[in-house]
């Protein structure tokens, strides 16, 4: 790689626990026997729900992390979060639209809300580590779809921190 003419080292490339988990083989499926001469007829093999349940939620922790999500702030102008169960839940949200659900469910929806644009990734990755005890990342909370949670375990946030891991119990 070169940039504006000094050659430049390649990034090392990343590898996520959560990728292997969207790789894992389909199960075998035994293949039905031909009663008659001829063509054998197209099979369908079953889906595995819990590979198809692994690859979806794989899907949505990669585009999750490309993504700017809409973060509240604090009093203090810290990023907004909430304990529940021992785990800490950074709030994000995918849009203004969804901040205003929320704000209206906790019955302020008339303060003004100021927040932040941040990555996903910069979330699960850097601010998840710094705050005390286990740690995640709550999106869309009050959607009437439920959201999505991004919880403090392996192959989603950093191993140190990962509590399936041992980090931050």
């Amino acid at each position: 790689m070169f940039d504006n003419g000094d050659e430049m080292a390649e990034p090392p490339a990343r590898h996520s626990k959560i990728a292997d988990l969207a790789d894992w083989p389909a199960p075998d499926v035994p293949a039905a026997p031909c009663e008659a001469p001829g063509p054998v007829p197209a099979m369908t093999p079953e889906v595995d729900p819990t590979a198809a349940a692994r690859h979806e939620f794989a899907v949505l922790l990669g585009e999750f992390r490309r993504t700017a999500v809409l973060v509240p702030l604090d009093e203090a102008g810290d990023l907004w979060s909430a304990e529940q169960n021992g785990v800490r839940w950074i709030c994000a949200f995918s849009d203004e639209e969804a901040l205003a659900r929320f704000a209206r469910a906790r019955g302020e929806a008339g303060r003004e809300w100021a927040y932040q644009a941040v990555l996903g990734a910069r979330l699960l990755d850097v601010m998840v580590p710094l705050l005390p005890g286990p740690a995640g990342v709550a999106l869309d909370a009050g959607s009437e779809d439920g959201g999505m949670l991004f919880p403090p375990v392996a192959g989603i946030v950093p191993d140190a921190v990962a509590v399936d891991l041992g980090g931050m119990q």
